[in-house]
């Protein structure tokens, strides 16, 4: 199926110079005397590149065939993260940090998420919106800081470090928006 420029919307697939890509993020331009172009912002899902391209109205793309498959994490060994299929175990691959981009902040082992496969080769993984971690670290609110509703770095059991109001302690279950990377809520406790 071909895509027409309008059509390019975040979290679209489709194909540039032969390669797959996701559309991150689009802005329409228009310039005085000249035709209106869309500025688009995407990932490269064989080698993690992103790139901004600004293309016509007329451009015409080709949809990329991609299918999602149910995939278990289950660990990482350097920069390679080994993933297998929900459904069949034994099937094991890997992806690399640089394709993975940021999900890598927030892949806990035994998490369950949608892969992306183009051509019967998983080349991406798509973390849920919103997902609990446990806090490793913490330091804690000194008194009379609540007065300015900050908010203070806390590193997760992931290793990642997040952004989070005073009272969150060491040992809580925080909610963490996996595509902002930002603090969303306390998990209820127990």
């Amino acid at each position: 199926m071909s895509l027409g420029v309008n059509e390019l919307k975040p979290k679209t697939y489709f194909i540039y110079e032969g390669s797959p890509y996701v559309v991150l993020e689009t802005h329409h331009l228009k310039m005085q005397q000249r035709r209106p172009t869309v500025q688009v912002r995407m990932r490269n899902l064989m080698n993690g590149k992103v790139l901004e391209r600004n293309f016509a109205q007329s451009d015409v793309f080709e949809e990329a065939d991609v299918e999602r498959r149910k995939v278990k994490y289950l660990y990482a060994h350097r920069d390679q993260y080994w993933f297998s299929l929900e459904n069949d175990p034994s099937k094991r691959f890997e992806l690399l940090a640089d394709i993975l981009g940021d999900a890598t902040k927030f892949l806990k082992p035994n998490t369950v998420l949608d892969a992306i496969a183009f051509e019967d080769k998983v080349i991406s993984v798509e973390l849920p919106v919103k997902m609990e971690f446990k806090v490793v670290e913490a330091p804690p609110a000194i008194r009379g800081d609540t007065a300015q509703g900050g908010a203070k770095q806390v590193v997760l059991e992931t290793g990642a470090s997040v952004n989070v109001p005073l009272f969150i302690n060491q040992d809580d279950v925080i909610i963490i928006n996996t595509q902002t990377g930002e603090y969303v809520e306390r998990a209820n406790k127990g």
